[in-house]
């Protein structure tokens, strides 16, 4: 294996396959096996999931919500799929935590730093919900947060596109894909792979990044294995 330990950044949107909201129970076989084959390898594995297909904070604010409790709501519905990728992960026999940023302790542990650590050392998936457990503050940055506090190596960013375009592949012919890009490009090009307080914190403590498509068979086997998959973001070269 090129990385030991892993952050994977799952959208809630990926989960909900084709039927355009909630969990489609395919989709999240499917993950759940992925996940199951790269674990075997002896891999730690953290993963911040997101909560869009059940409810977007911003989505809520733009509607007339106010955006606190807008946020507060999307937090919990990360929760709702971090427990659903549990039961799924469980099926197969993978040992998991589900730890929270939000206290809710009948359902699953208070995210503490050290005790994530310690799972990921005795070989448990660490499902990490609830985003930051602040509002105003996205999944992607939480994501990039856990990453440097939980030691990861890289993060993979799960998406429903084959990595990094220049626009948005599905409205515009000819995006061009990147294979390779820097912190700085991503910034300065604008490509909203996430959003800039999230590449600002992996800029800073030169936290790799690796975009590539969920739902291509074996993606995750390859990008824990070091195969260029996607496109992979990180600091200029010397």
């Amino acid at each position: 294996m090129k990385y030991k330990r892993v952050l994977l950044k799952l959208s809630g949107e990926a989960l909900q396959g084709n039927q355009g909201y909630g969990i489609d129970p395919d989709v999240i076989e499917d993950l759940a096996t992925q996940i199951k084959e790269v674990h075997a390898l002896g891999v730690e594995l953290a993963i911040v999931i997101g909560g869009g297909n059940i409810f977007r904070g911003v989505s809520g604010a733009t509607a007339g919500m106010e955006r606190a409790s807008a946020d507060s709501m999307g937090m919990l519905a990360t929760v709702i799929n971090a427990i659903a990728l549990q039961d799924a992960l469980e099926q197969r026999d993978v040992q998991t935590r589900v730890q929270t940023a939000l206290e809710i302790r009948e359902v699953a542990e208070p995210y503490i730093r050290r005790r994530a650590i310690r799972h990921l050392e005795k070989g448990r998936v660490v499902i990490l919900a609830a985003g930051t457990g602040n509002p105003y503050f996205t999944t992607d940055t939480a994501a990039a947060l856990r990453a440097m506090e939980c030691n990861a190596e890289v993060i993979l960013k799960a998406t429903q596109v084959d990595g990094v375009y220049s626009a948005d592949p599905k409205k515009d012919p000819d995006a061009k894909r990147f294979d390779n890009l820097t912190y700085m490009e991503v910034l300065s090009k604008d490509l909203r792979v996430m959003d800039m307080a999230a590449i600002s914190l992996c800029r800073d403590n030169g936290m790799p990044i690796m975009v590539f498509d969920l739902h291509k068979a074996g993606n995750l086997m390859r990008a824990v294995t070091g195969e260029q998959v996607g496109t992979l973001i990180v600091p200029a070269s010397k």
